[in-house]
């Protein structure tokens, strides 16, 4: 009967002690990526909340498929960015995508000035017949906005120093109007793919 008995050196032990730690830290880097990865979506409805129930439609899509994504009044989009800046502040990394309906259209472009100054990029903004707002800033990655003419809504425009992509969408569908653009089954399943690439 031969018994193989094999003794490991000293230096084979150093070895795989070494290769169990640089294991640990690459699947500790991995992890941390995945976290930095995650999407954060703010949908702002339009005045009174009443004709914008389309912004809840999408969060809850998008909560269906793993992505926190939340609805609020548009007069609450001060606090949002609050909140953005402090999470920002604090080291926690998202990709960041505002969607507004009407005024909410015109408040997400706000929010995205307000986080300028502070350095944070908005990985992609949605616009859904917004009217009368301020140009899309440059810390805008990527800009998307669904308009009717005639009707409710016009162009967005940028400010020079943007660098991003801009798309203005005009629907050409007469039976989609300013207060339910928002519930167009395919502008909705098309914002949700537009958010879900980001992953």
């Amino acid at each position: 009967m031969v018994v193989d008995v094999r003794v490991r050196s000293a230096g084979d032990l150093v070895s795989s002690t070494a290769a169990v730690r640089w294991a640990m830290v690459v699947l500790a880097l991995l992890w941390c990526s995945g976290a930095q990865a995650e999407t954060r979506v703010y949908l702002l409805r339009g005045w009174f909340g009443v004709f914008s129930t389309g912004m809840d439609t999408i969060a809850e899509q998008l909560r269906a498929k793993g992505i926190k994504a939340e609805a609020i009044g548009h007069l609450s989009w001060r606090a949002a960015v609050s909140v953005v800046v402090t999470e920002r502040a604090a080291g926690k990394t998202v990709r960041l995508v505002l969607v507004g309906h009407s005024q909410g259209g015109n408040n997400v472009v706000d929010m995205a000035r307000e986080l300028e100054p502070h350095k944070i990029p908005v990985d992609l903004l949605i616009t859904l017949a917004p009217f009368l707002q301020e140009p899309v800033p440059a810390n805008v990655v990527r800009a998307i906005n669904y308009y009717q003419t005639p009707g409710w809504g016009s162009p967005l425009v940028a400010v020079p120093e943007f660098k991003g992509e801009l798309s203005n969408i005009d629907i050409g569908d007469w039976s989609t109007i300013h207060i339910n653009i928002d519930k167009n089954p395919k502008i909705q399943a098309e914002i949700v793919r537009a958010i879900v690439a980001l992953q």
